[in-house]
């Protein structure tokens, strides 16, 4: 698939983004995770999204690939401007509304716009994510992050030397371990999305402010008022978010269908279930 980039300036920001499929489609907006360029969204699942009549938007977040980048450790935003940022990225592609898919911290950014301006969505679909926000009375206590994971993340670990592109790629690349699953890490394809990535990123250490910005009001004690269809999609052996997020969500969303991607960890859906994601979508976000 070739489509060319359209930068569009939304929200005091110029974001990159690329459009694929006839624009007459119903509209899908793929909202990335943390430190992810849009890249991480692979071309051949976007193809088969197209393939089944689908106009799929995919875009840089702001401080990651060809989009507006802040000074490393000093974001002036919040998770409020990412979300203006989301519906910037739909108005400049003259969508009203779409059906919203969003993984990790964009599943949470995708939450909030699904309780805070749901006019903006046809259908919400929730990847590898959580309940945006903490428990209250009356709502367990979601399970802790794997024992395995929490060890990697205590581990002191310098990051990569930025201006290296092996060694990016290499830090890339143990994330990944780190974070799968039990389906095996395919390095040579993740290295090629890693480098692609590394490619279209002037600043990619620019990336790591997600990690600062403020979320937020917390919207978890609002999750009932959502009227958008929901689908939640969720590896069986996510370390971060291990699998009773994705149940809490289905509970806490009313109607929502939860499927398990069996044996996927935190990760973008892996080829290995493609064939489970990919027809679910298409059903999810067929004309109703």
């Amino acid at each position: 698939m070739t489509t060319p980039e359209k930068a569009v300036r939304v929200n005091g920001v110029t974001l990159a983004t690329q459009a694929f499929g006839d624009s007459t489609d119903p509209a899908v907006l793929l909202v990335s995770g943390a430190e992810a360029t849009m890249d991480w969204w692979d071309e051949e699942f976007l193809a088969r999204l197209t393939a089944a009549g689908r106009h799929v938007i995919r875009y840089d977040t702001r401080d990651t690939g060809r989009s507006t980048v802040f000074p490393i450790g000093e974001p002036p935003y919040t998770g409020d401007d990412l979300l203006l940022d989301a519906l910037g990225v739909l108005d400049a592609h003259g969508v009203a509304a779409a059906h919203v898919i969003g993984v990790s911290m964009g599943g949470a950014l995708a939450q909030r716009l699904a309780v805070l301006h749901p006019e903006r969505l046809v259908t919400l679909t929730l990847m590898s994510t959580s309940p945006d926000g903490p428990g209250d009375p009356g709502r367990p206590d979601l399970p802790p992050v794997d024992e395995a994971l929490a060890q990697w993340f205590a581990e002191p670990r310098p990051g990569p030397d930025w201006a290296d592109r092996d060694a990016v790629i290499a830090h890339f690349l143990a994330a990944e371990h780190a974070f799968a699953g039990r389906i095996p890490v395919d390095e040579e394809r993740l290295r090629a999305t890693a480098g692609r990535a590394y490619d279209r990123s002037p600043a990619p250490a620019a990336a790591s402010n997600h990690w600062r910005v403020e979320g937020g009001e917390p919207v978890r004690a609002r999750l009932g008022e959502i009227t958008a269809p929901t689908l939640v999609l969720h590896g069986t052996h996510d370390p971060l978010f291990p699998y009773g997020h994705a149940e809490a969500l289905a509970r806490e969303i009313p109607g929502a269908t939860l499927v398990p991607l069996a044996g996927m960890g935190h990760q973008m859906p892996v080829p290995e279930v493609w064939d489970t994601v990919v027809p679910a979508l298409v059903r999810h976000t067929a004309p109703r």
